[in-house]
């Protein structure tokens, strides 16, 4: 998608957009779902959808790119000496995801965690880039802090997100 065409403007759009296809993709699998059908439950014509995606994949990833910058932007507020990998910033992302949990399982049921892998690793690859030697820590660490939340979710949230944010806190690596 055109950078130009990401404005501020238009994001509430995109977001009905993406927002459309996990309600539909609670009944139906991503291949049976249709533009016609994702433009009704958005409120947008089949053009608005054409004018920003030309796929359906592309329209959940960049659904998933808003997710991300807007977790960025919160995480902008915290604390500047915060490490990834502390208990606090664990927290918070766990957190901060629950309230997108349906996405996330309902991603990984119909078999499409490979595009929230290739998000997180996109995202881990813009941070790093500087630190060539932190990139496979920021691999792991994003890895594993996805299967867990997703885990977490999907068996009913077992534990606390506070106890969960230490399991993975006690075992990562650290990093800046």
């Amino acid at each position: 998608m055109d950078v130009n065409k990401k404005t501020q403007r238009n994001r509430f759009t995109r977001m009905c957009i993406g927002e459309a296809i996990v309600e539909l993709m609670k009944r139906d699998s991503l291949d049976k779902i249709t533009v016609s059908q994702i433009a009704k439950k958005a409120g947008i014509s089949r053009m608005t959808y054409y004018h920003y995606y030309d796929s359906k994949v592309n329209a959940i990833e960049d659904y998933l790119r808003e997710i991300i910058i807007q977790y960025l932007t919160e995480n902008k507020k915290r604390p500047k000496e915060e490490r990834f990998m502390e208990y606090s910033h664990i927290l918070f992302s766990i957190e901060f995801f629950d309230q997108y949990a349906t996405f996330f399982i309902i991603m990984e049921r119909q078999g499409l965690y490979s595009v929230l892998v290739n998000a997180v690793n996109h995202f881990m690859v813009e941070l790093y880039s500087d630190h060539k030697d932190m990139i496979y820590r920021a691999y792991y660490y994003a890895g594993a802090l996805l299967n867990t939340f997703i885990n977490w979710e999907k068996t009913g949230k077992l534990v606390s997100a506070q106890d969960v944010a230490k399991m993975i806190s006690e075992s990562a690596p650290q990093m800046p």
